[in-house]
């Protein structure tokens, strides 16, 4: 089952245990996956996506994300 919820840069920051502006700098740096959704140019991206994502980049090493 797919988790469509939607997440700003502050879910997906606790989410990887940092702040919300270092997810913007990852942004900012190419380093996070293309917004799956723009409001009002506030970026969102699936849990889903970003959970690919945490589990491909580069660190890592097979940790857990919760």
């Amino acid at each position: 089952m797919s988790d469509r919820q939607l997440w700003s840069y502050k879910e997906i920051a606790a989410h990887i245990r940092v702040q919300p502006d270092t997810v913007r700098s990852y942004r900012k740096h190419g380093l996070l996956p293309p917004p799956d959704h723009v409001e009002g140019a506030k970026p969102y991206w699936y849990a889903d996506t970003i959970r690919a994502w945490v589990a491909r980049r580069p660190g890592h090493r097979g940790r857990r994300e919760d």
